[in-house]
């Protein structure tokens, strides 16, 4: 998100690769598979100021990360048979997933057509509030309001702050600070403070759910492909390890009660919203253990070894990131070396 953070971390991943260290370590790292994090994927490059162009990636890269994949040698499998593998079932070849959250219908109109082309099994966890059209994306909220403004105020509990948003520089430099400690607030606080934002920049939050979420009778036309596995990903999209025990019990229960109820097919497979430590931890791992999904992924970020198979319910992903559209980055994280490196050559991050 933040470009001279992003520009850093690039400068690093390219050092690693120019080395080839990540060819020396792949043996120890590679482990057995890995699941991919994808959000949207959109035709044509964004625009100056697209905060969240890290979460969007274009027809042509997906189809180029699928044709990688496969020349690597991994197999591209349904969330089922990743479960299978990692229980010890069935092939032991390294394999990959590609997932998507939230329920855009880009997925639908963009993501499905290059995957239906190539045979590749896609997952979809949908957050109930996308196609019921109550879904509060104050991240989208938040860059509409600061793309639109030469200023905004942000309410405070001083009263409210000033933020210049007259260049780009500004803009991102705005985004930023505002985007984290938004980030910080309880749930309910940050839906707030993001209504006033965008209620003071004109911005018509219900239009743009409506614009960009599939309907339920999208989603369940895609069920329908056995090549697609819906998952859940909870009602209102909240970073559960701020909700009650009642709260997130219900986040996680009643997502997957809605979705089977529109489609047919109760899920058995979870993602938390955000995905991070501080939005799920054991709590909400042994929570989705025991309502009975079969695995539920993170965003922390790994691959998968065969240990995870005891570690079901707090799977690690590795990100497409729009940021890093490059193959180079892509052979990069097959070989697991970037993130073994960056836990510390720990495998599984349950705590």
């Amino acid at each position: 998100m933040n470009r001279r953070k992003t520009a850093i971390f690039k400068a690093g991943l390219d050092t690693l690769y120019y080395t080839g260290a990540h060819r020396a370590l792949a043996p120890l790292t590679c482990g057995a598979g890995i699941i991919f994090t994808l959000h949207n994927v959109v035709p044509g490059a964004p625009p100056a100021f697209a905060p969240n162009r890290i979460l969007t990636i274009t027809p042509e890269f997906l189809k180029a990360v699928v044709v990688r994949i496969r020349a690597a040698g991994l197999d591209l499998v349904s969330l089922d048979e990743a479960h299978a593998r990692l229980q010890g079932e069935g092939s032991d070849r390294r394999f990959a997933c590609l997932t998507f959250d939230d329920g855009y219908r880009d997925n639908l109109e963009h993501a499905y057509p290059v995957l239906k082309r190539h045979d590749v099994p896609m997952a979809i966890y949908v957050a109930t509030c996308m196609p019921d059209g109550t879904a509060e994306m104050w991240w989208l909220a938040l860059e509409f309001a600061i793309a639109a403004a030469g200023s905004i105020e942000v309410p405070t509990a001083e009263g409210s702050e000033t933020f210049s948003c007259e260049t780009l520089e500004q803009k991102y430099d705005t985004y930023e600070t505002v985007y984290w400690r938004l980030r910080a607030m309880d749930e309910e606080g940050k839906r707030a403070t993001v209504r006033n934002i965008a209620a003071r920049a004109g911005i018509d939050m219900a239009a743009a759910v409506r614009d960009l979420s599939m309907t339920w009778e999208e989603i369940a036309w895609l069920a329908g492909d056995p090549l697609v596995t819906i998952g859940a990903h909870t009602v209102t999209h909240s970073a559960l390890a701020k909700l009650s025990d009642a709260q997130v019990e219900y986040e996680m229960a009643e997502s997957r009660r809605l979705i089977g109820e529109h489609t047919g097919v109760r899920p058995c497979h979870f993602a938390y919203p955000y995905g991070d430590a501080g939005s799920a931890g054991p709590r909400e791992f042994a929570l989705a253990d025991r309502l009975g999904f079969a695995t539920a992924v993170t965003t922390r970020p790994g691959v998968l070894y065969p240990e995870h198979g005891h570690h079901l319910t707090a799977l690690p992903r590795v990100s497409l990131n729009g940021d890093y559209q490059s193959l180079r980055y892509l052979d990069l994280f097959l070989t697991g070396a970037p993130f073994a490196l960056f836990n510390r050559f720990r495998k599984v991050d349950a705590a």
